[in-house]
């Protein structure tokens, strides 16, 4: 796994967020606590988290709503923690998307586990499915390593920039990415720039590789969410 994963943990008791955030920064891992399920989505969506640990008992917002929230744009890593032991409980949690499942009381080492074998798993260097990679019949081709960029056999000439989000969505496809996650992602924290400007290269690309930009089928937008690639 490149570069230094953050995650989000949830849970309304300070005791358990105190002990699972020094245990993970131990590891090396960056660590955002929410007590609630409210400001947890919050975070969610303006942080560009690797992994969510997630309690099932929250106020405000329950955890199993909070786990559907994230799965409906995200498919980010999920492991939900709970004080209940029943077989309904773990399955509702899974079926809605959770990866793992702990129940309360459980071993801090345990989950530090489940979390590297769930990072392993999710971020396999960050590196697309392919570095040449073709949508719809070769209306659209990319190669990642030649940085070629072609719309229906022709090339398309993209500024650094540009494919820099540009790649870093197909990284990621499905995923929905903010403003903050995208220049977080594709140019990293010292980037001086505006995210704003995110939007600037996000319409600069589809006048290059949608048929129609106005009625996009490659970089979709979810309003007030952020942008997906979508093939």
């Amino acid at each position: 796994m490149s570069g230094t994963k953050k995650i989000l943990v949830i849970d309304d008791e300070k005791k358990i967020l105190d002990v699972v955030k020094a245990y993970l920064q131990k590891e090396g891992f960056e660590v955002i606590t929410a007590q609630d399920g409210e400001s947890a989505l919050e975070i969610f969506k303006s942080e560009a988290v690797h992994l969510v640990i997630l309690d099932l008992m929250l106020p405000k917002i329950s955890g199993m709503e909070v786990c559907s929230k994230i799965r409906a744009v995200s498919d980010v890593p999920v492991i939900m923690l709970t004080a209940k032991a029943e077989e309904d409980d773990k399955i509702e949690g899974l079926s809605l998307g959770a990866d793992d499942y702990l129940t309360k009381p459980f071993s801090v080492r345990e989950l530090v586990i489940r979390v590297r074998t769930l990072l392993r798993r999710a971020y396999r260097d960050d590196k697309p499915l392919a570095d040449h990679l073709i949508f719809n019949d070769g209306d659209l081709e990319i190669d990642i390593k030649k940085m070629l960029v072609k719309k229906r056999n022709i090339p398309v000439s993209l500024t650094a920039n540009e494919f820099k989000v540009l790649t870093t969505l197909l990284t990621n496809p499905g995923q929905v990415f903010s403003r903050e996650q995208l220049v977080e992602k594709a140019f990293g924290m010292d980037y001086d720039g505006f995210d704003r400007t995110v939007d600037t290269y996000i319409k600069n690309l589809r006048q290059k590789i949608e048929n129609n930009p106005k009625e996009p089928e490659y970089i979709i937008t979810l309003y007030g969410v952020g942008y997906k690639f979508s093939s």
